[in-house]
């Protein structure tokens, strides 16, 4: 089976989120299935610049009036589809941000191009390429449905992701005239309480509707989770599915992973120990024995970080430290320096993203967090698993469905691999603190915890047999 996955970023290439993970580790885990995966992303200069001899295979004359040409590439086991248009991705901020933090104003149209492309491609312009399924992720390639639903042209079946439905790709209702689509396509397909939602769209013309976990999937269906467009997933049901995602796991091996100090396993969890010095000193943390807390995550409303601060009390009187790397929200990026400032050795932080020093907080902590209100799946907490860094998460979405909480029975069976709490408060996140810290403080109980949640499953294994099996009953309907 041929499938065209289109999407906004591609782990390794270019990264902002757990979407990049998903496209990048997806083609791989869906080969060993037979299905042969082309990916289709824009040529941002991250990607230009990585890319070593692409072949040019195709001419757009006018992608809404925009000249493109598309390439053809290899890349570190991905096969590739570039859109280089300069005009649209040659910026020298993010995928969607300029470098003062906005968005790009003509970010409608970038991913409308995108996608146009995307369909072009599903229609047939290539000559050893015809995909029978098309698989979009988000709302950045939401439209590809969009345009093969309204050309005249045999309908390829096509699957829409969605990662995050708090991101719905909303613009102005007056752009329509320029995404060349029929009239009617506005209000059958488009329209949003008049404006444009690339989401909504693509959950509307796709032929099924995934999410990243089936705890997610459930929730979307709520006013609560749902972000408005609870009514419209309701009416997809039959068409719903929740697939947990997977990592990369040999990206994430820290039995041979070359960014850390000290590679282990399992069965040799001391030498934990030099990836802890390591992350002490990286973070100015004092060097004794005290469990290290972890915060590896956008600083959002939406993680939960803006309680870490009301928390932190709670993880220092109990002899605890905390790292964090992150950014994100100006508000609690300044509370949490304060608190490194205030509490030096104790806390530390990094502002931004560092892939390799992620890699060492994963390796040289105790315990991650995980505060999320909302978390579709969640890759933090999988990757956390791998490296026997104990995940404490909120009861919500993937991460509901990928931890087993440290309960009575839990333990007692010897499956507990994390802790959870809910609702998501501050009164709620403390004692799931004290509950963890009682945890650590038995070492036995502890390294049965770590070893029961490095032996989890968290590849794309399982999930990549069930994307599999969805296709090929999306391909084999459509016949």
């Amino acid at each position: 089976m041929k499938v065209l996955s289109v999407a906004s970023e591609l782990y390794p290439l270019i990264k902002t989120g757990g979407l990049a993970d998903v496209a990048g580790a997806l083609p791989i885990a869906l080969a060993a299935h037979g299905v042969e995966t082309k990916t289709l992303i824009p040529g941002y200069p991250a990607v230009m610049k990585a890319v070593k001899k692409p072949k040019k295979v195709y001419e757009f004359d006018s992608l809404l009036d925009e000249r493109a040409t598309l390439l053809s590439a290899r890349h570190e086991g991905l096969d590739l589809l570039i859109l280089d248009c300069p005009q649209l991705y040659e910026r020298s901020g993010g995928p969607y941000l300029a470098t003062d933090g906005r968005d790009y104003p003509d970010n409608w149209k970038r991913f409308a191009v995108l996608s146009k492309a995307g369909a072009e491609i599903a229609a047939g312009i290539l000559t050893d390429f015809k995909p029978d399924l098309v698989h979009v992720h988000d709302w950045q390639s939401a439209l590809v449905p969009v345009y093969m639903r309204y050309a005249e042209a045999p309908e390829v079946p096509s699957l829409i992701t969605i990662h995050n439905i708090a991101f719905q790709g909303q613009f102005a209702g007056s752009l329509f005239p320029y995404l060349d689509l029929p009239g009617h396509a506005f209000y059958e397909a488009l329209e949003y309480w008049g404006t444009l939602s690339y989401l909504k769209s693509g959950i509307i013309t796709s032929h099924a509707v995934s999410t990243v976990s089936p705890s997610y999937a459930e929730e979307i269906l709520t006013p609560e989770f749902g972000m408005g467009l609870e009514g419209l997933i309701a009416s997809r049901g039959s068409d719903l599915y929740g697939i947990v995602n997977g990592i990369d796991a040999d990206v994430w091996n820290p039995s041979a992973d070359e960014l850390l100090p000290s590679v282990y396993s399992a069965t040799t969890l001391k030498k934990r120990a030099g990836n802890r010095a390591a992350l002490n000193e990286r973070f100015g943390l004092d060097a004794d024995d005290g469990p290290i807390f972890a915060v590896i995550s956008r600083l959002t409303w939406q993680k939960g970080l803006d309680l870490v601060p009301e928390v932190l009390d709670e993880i220092l009187d109990g002899g605890g430290k905390l790292a964090i790397l992150g950014s994100g929200d100006s508000f609690i990026e300044a509370a949490l320096q304060g608190a490194a400032a205030y509490n030096r050795g104790r806390v530390g932080m990094v502002l931004g993203y560092d892939e390799k020093l992620s890699h060492l907080m994963q390796a040289g902590s105790d315990i991650i967090l995980v505060p999320s209100r909302f978390e579709p799946c969640g890759l933090t907490q999988l990757y956390a698993l791998r490296y026997g860094c104990i995940p404490l998460v909120a009861r919500t979405g993937g991460l509901a469905d990928t931890i087993i909480d440290a309960n009575e029975a839990a333990l007692a069976a010897g499956v507990a691999t994390g802790v959870q709490f809910a609702p998501v408060t501050a009164d709620a996140f403390r004692y799931a603190i004290r509950r963890t810290l009682r945890l650590h403080s038995d070492k036995p109980l502890w390294s049965q915890m770590q070893k029961q949640g490095m032996k989890s499953d968290v590849s794309w294994n399982r999930s990549g047999a069930t994307y599999a099996d969805l296709y090929q009953r999306l391909v084999s309907k459509g016949q």
